[in-house]
């Protein structure tokens, strides 16, 4: 039998499956409607408005409700998801050293099918900071963990860009 969370995540889902056949305000409206069915400050439906707006273009929008979701206590991949995305955004808006503090935070916070996307995310704060290097390393070690060869030898020449610009 399928619950009404259950059911409720299934229509959330196929309504962002129609994101790129929807205008913008249609669909941000729709998202909003459907957080409306669950308490006002409820985590999921914060979470689920900013990714909204930051997917139709109006990230500064976004951050607030991801902070929101937050600090409301979202949890599970949500939770590292509105970490990668505000600090995606908060990058994007002219901030990359915020967004590099939050990236390394999340990295620290475990592991999951997300350390990707965190790598990748900051990997782009870096650089936009000017720590190429760092930034290729970073890539380069996320890069490395889905070779099928080579992998140990790809993170260990990463990590000596790391440690040369240090060095330097």
């Amino acid at each position: 039998m399928t619950t009404l969370n259950e059911q409720w995540e299934e229509r959330l889902a196929a309504l962002w499956a129609e994101l790129d056949m929807l205008d913008a305000q249609t669909f941000i409206a729709r998202i909003d409607a459907m957080a409306a069915e669950l308490p006002s400050n409820a985590a999921i439906g914060l979470f689920e408005r900013g990714g909204a707006r930051d997917s139709c273009g109006f990230t500064e929008l976004a951050i607030p409700l991801y902070k929101a979701a937050l600090e409301n206590g979202l949890t599970g991949l949500r939770r590292r998801r509105a970490n990668i995305q505000m600090a995606s955004s908060i990058r994007y808006l002219g901030n990359p050293q915020t967004a590099v503090d939050i990236l390394t935070a999340e990295m620290q916070v475990g592991s999951d099918e997300l350390d990707g996307a965190v790598h990748g995310f900051l990997a782009l704060a870096l650089a936009d900071l000017g720590r190429e290097r760092e930034a290729l390393a970073i890539s380069l070690t996320a890069l490395a963990a889905y070779l099928p060869r080579y992998n140990r030898s790809l993170a260990r020449y990463a990590q000596s860009l790391v440690e040369k610009a240090i060095d330097g």
